[in-house]
């Protein structure tokens, strides 16, 4: 996939859908909705507690999105109190899978991002 670097004409980065996906897809908390989903069907208490830290407001939000863009299937129930399923779509267990593999990646290497982070902090203190 290449994602837009082009200019429009008002010298504003271009606008390009993959950009927009690409977001929704590695936001932080689009990242842990789509691994704890892959997990399998959750209620929206289930996956708020799961992830952890995210408000409620930002968690619908989240999941708004992903549905509109085809990832997350809602299925609410008729059922009294209501009862609502969150589960992904072939797409959104495809994109998980992937996303999964960034995470993974990125716990892994936690340690030297941290050395490198350290490094810079110390030579960029330093006078120059």
């Amino acid at each position: 996939m290449v994602v837009s670097t082009q200019v429009n004409e008002g010298a504003k980065p271009a606008v390009c859908p993959e950009r927009a996906v690409l977001e929704h897809l590695t936001s932080t908390w689009g990242v842990l909705v789509l691994t704890e989903l892959a997990g399998g069907t959750l209620r929206f208490g289930e996956l708020r507690r799961r992830i952890g830290g995210v408000s409620e407001k930002m968690l619908t939000q989240t999941l708004r999105t992903l549905e509109r863009d085809g990832f997350v299937r809602r299925r609410a129930r008729p059922v009294i109190p209501p009862h609502v399923d969150y589960d992904l779509t072939p797409l959104g267990a495809e994109a998980a899978q992937r996303v999964r593999a960034l995470a993974d990646w990125t716990a892994e290497h936690v340690p030297a991002v941290q050395s490198a982070q350290r490094a810079y902090d110390e030579n960029t203190a330093a006078p120059r």
